[in-house]
């Protein structure tokens, strides 16, 4: 009831809007929850103050790096407001292919009227970058297919004797590179030191060696909670985000494995060369999308953290559960005993070639 609702709203928006000859503007995103909670934080409420926008949805986020440079290339960018990760908007940025932003002028503040620059913080990574959320991909596993011996280490991934069955791991070299070097005993600190050498990268996929033949690989954020659902992998990684909804939503024996969980961000760029009239009104969304209420709203819905620490103070329950959002964040001290950071730095220098070499080894 609850959907058909929000559907129903949804859908007298966009008719509302088209009825009122309104100008398409194109988000990309990547579908599934996540996108779901930038639709009811931001999107609706843009859209209901905004007659005149028609927001679009593309799920391409995946494919923003490729897909950006080939509409580049051909001289005609399409998207407006693209969702990132930190590293990617690194790369895009080094590249020209997004725009320069300046977050005490472009921007909210704070209520309190601290600059966004201060409140955002560290997170702004990049000056291209618009942090929207702090998450982390982490993984679960069916409680009942882990026998009396729940795993509490990200190391019982390549454990297949102790927990025999099919594990998911994303189609990319992130997350599963690292994970493999730390269980293989090199310690986080070390890691991208050893990862930056042949002999590093050589050692991590003789590590992923020992596990390819019970891996499914996937490459959308729903594969994992779909095949945890199914029963058809014991174990998987994916965003924390997924695996609240899947446990705590869909009520699935699945249990959440936080041991190693990577963080990263996710937030918001507005690709370059758009039209003065276009970037006009994706920097009056991303205005209003990245404000100190609307980060917090969107916590009602996922378990991401708000990437503003003015924020942080805002959120508490699920907006529909009606659940404490808390202890579900990433950022939870009880979640948080052993995390892993995320270099972006690293992933910016050597995206390309390990993306190459990790694709190349999964399809021998």
């Amino acid at each position: 009831m609850k959907l058909t609702t929000t559907l129903m709203a949804t859908s007298a928006l966009i008719a509302s809007s088209l009825a009122a000859g309104a100008e398409d503007m194109t988000l990309v995103s990547w579908g599934g929850a996540y996108q779901a909670s930038q639709q009811k934080a931001y999107a609706e409420p843009y859209m209901a103050m905004h007659p005149d926008v028609n927001i679009i949805w593309d799920e391409s986020s995946a494919e923003a790096v490729a897909k950006l440079r080939a509409m580049a290339e051909a001289g005609n960018t399409t998207w407006d407001v693209v969702d990132v990760v930190a590293a990617d908007a690194l790369r895009l940025c080094d590249e020209g292919l997004a725009m320069p932003i300046d977050p005490d002028t472009q921007l909210a503040p704070a209520p309190d009227g601290t600059p966004a620059s201060e409140d955002f913080g560290d997170l702004l990574v990049s000056e291209c970058f618009i942090p929207q959320i702090v998450y982390s991909t982490t993984f679960g596993y069916r409680t009942d297919m882990v026998g009396d011996k729940a795993p509490e280490s990200v190391c019982a991934i390549f454990d297949t004797e102790t927990w025999p069955g099919k594990r998911s791991l994303e189609k990319r070299p992130i997350g599963n590179m690292e994970w493999a070097l730390i269980c293989d005993g090199v310690a986080d600190e070390d890691v991208y030191d050893v990862l930056a050498t042949e002999e590093g990268q050589a050692r991590a996929f003789a590590k992923l060696d020992t596990i390819k033949d019970n891996v499914i690989w996937w490459t959308a954020g729903a594969d994992t909670p779909q095949l945890l659902a199914d029963g058809e992998v014991v174990m998987g990684s994916t965003y924390n985000g997924r695996l609240f909804k899947l446990i705590v939503e869909d009520k699935q024996p699945v249990a959440m494995l936080w041991d190693a969980q990577m963080f990263d961000l996710d937030g918001w760029i507005i690709p370059a060369n758009l039209s003065d009239e276009r970037k006009a009104r994706a920097l009056d969304f991303v205005y209003f999308a990245t404000d100190t209420q609307r980060l917090a709203d969107q916590a009602k819905y996922i378990s991401y953290g708000p990437a503003r620490k003015s924020s942080a103070p805002l959120v508490g329950k699920h907006a529909e559960l009606g659940i404490d959002m808390a202890p579900h964040m990433p950022t939870d001290p009880a979640n948080a005993k052993h995390t892993f950071l995320f270099n972006y730095d690293f992933w910016a220098d050597y995206r390309d070639d390990l993306d190459a070499k990790f694709q190349a080894w999964v399809s021998k």
